[in-house]
């Protein structure tokens, strides 16, 4: 196994504490690897043998290698940038009994919400000015213990061990500061954007868990951090998407923003964004829409979005025979309504493909009475129609802000990944 490789993802996960900084850091990695930025507003010009990215939104990105000896059908790796946390309002500052400053603050995605307590939390995201007639997206983050949602003590809540049902705007604001912290969040938000504040015309700003990333256990075996759903598979499509040779199909990393709230947005896996990006290549190329569909299918796209894993103090919440474990390899998922879009044909050709790697493959169903939650590859199959299987790294504590997982199952995908794209 590379020793190496954990550590490289802990760093892109701590340099990645929100969906617009994970695509500025994958942005940064492809033009170190030679790939020219594209724009969706200006004409593409392509070539055979070229390499090519692009974003949306600044939240979702696009990577492509076309083989020098033209386009014969797709390989694609989809994943997504989002995790779940807490967005800071507008005008978010709230006073309370004149001696302390709160943020109002609403849910993103299905978090777990009681890991979020009375631990050190800051802010990051993107604001938007206004520079030279253009609106300007500026990254920002606050980089420090800024933040803490406290809990109530059990003295005033003797109930809280026997079950309590969070309310968002009552019991999960971040306190801030003390009074005199009144009317500085924002500023403190331009200046860390280099900006002045009357500047800022608008902003997607959120809470992230400022705890490092760790890896743990009797041999080192575990890795903890947030955001691993799903940004250790991101990490690790990346990976496998530089090293393969990209010579034979049209090679494809693709991140999609917004999985966890449905998809359904101009950035998201429901929208046009690949459909957009692979008929632009075509027509670039001087190909045909019938080329475009004969392409289509041929081809395959792996949807790659964390696994749960038998968990070992709950191992009757998983099904009765397909029990996957960290560090136990690849997770092929399979819904028979079609949540995962998995079928015999996908499996068939993946778990080919894992062979061909040298890489374990594992299966999770959900308990036939316990009904699971989808992921963006049926979703995104609804612009772009193909062959498509549902995978994952197994982990425990998904939608926690801090996730666990297994230290060689990053690398198993890396491989497959390269083999894929090999």
């Amino acid at each position: 196994m590379n020793p190496t490789l954990s550590q490289d993802l802990l760093t892109f996960l701590k340099h990645s504490p929100t969906c617009f900084h994970a695509v500025a850091e994958m942005a940064s990695a492809l033009t170190a690897h030679g790939f020219t930025e594209l724009s969706e507003t200006e004409k593409w010009n392509l070539t055979p043998g070229s390499r090519h990215f692009l974003t949306r939104n600044g939240s979702s990105l696009i990577a492509f290698a076309i083989p020098s000896s033209g386009i014969h059908s797709f390989r694609i790796l989809a994943s997504h940038s989002d995790s779940p946390t807490f967005k800071i309002k507008e005008n978010p500052e709230i006073a309370v009994e004149n001696k302390y400053v709160k943020l109002n603050v609403e849910g993103y995605g299905g978090m777990l919400c009681a890991p979020w307590f009375d631990r050190p939390l800051s802010v990051a995201g993107r604001v938007i000015v206004k520079e030279n007639g253009a609106f300007t997206a500026k990254l920002v983050n606050l980089d420090r213990d800024l933040l803490m949602i406290p809990n109530l003590a059990i003295h005033m809540n003797r109930e809280a061990n026997n079950g309590y049902q969070y309310n968002h705007q009552r019991d999960m604001l971040p306190l801030y500061g003390d009074i005199t912290a009144k009317d500085t969040f924002l500023k403190q938000v331009a200046e860390a954007a280099h900006v002045l504040p009357e500047d800022i015309l608008g902003h997607d700003l959120f809470l992230y868990n400022r705890q490092p990333g760790t890896i743990w256990g009797a041999s080192g075996e575990f890795l903890s951090s947030s955001r691993l759903d799903d940004l250790q598979c991101a990490f690790a499509s990346l990976q496998g998407f530089l090293q393969g040779e990209k010579q034979e199909s049209l090679a494809v990393h693709c991140v999609f923003d917004n999985e966890e709230v449905g998809s359904s947005t101009r950035q998201g896996a429901a929208s046009t964004f690949l459909y957009d990006t692979l008929t632009r290549i075509h027509e670039s190329l001087g190909l045909t829409p019938e080329d475009y569909r004969i392409h289509l299918a041929k081809s395959l796209m792996i949807s790659a979005d964390n696994a749960h894993a038998v968990h070992p103090n709950y191992p009757d919440k998983a099904d009765p025979v397909n029990r996957p474990v960290l560090n136990g390899g690849i997770v092929l998922k399979y819904n028979a309504n079609q949540r995962y879009c998995t079928d015999g044909i996908s499996a068939a050709m993946f778990k080919d493909l894992c062979r061909q790697a040298d890489v374990p493959v594992q299966v999770f169903t959900n308990r036939s009475d316990i009904p699971g939650g989808s992921t963006l590859g049926n979703i995104s199959n609804t612009q772009v129609a193909l062959n498509t299987i549902d995978i994952g790294l197994p982990q425990l504590a998904m939608h926690s802000p801090y996730e666990t997982a297994g230290v060689k199952d990053t690398e198993y995908l890396v491989r497959a990944a390269k083999e894929f794209f090999h």
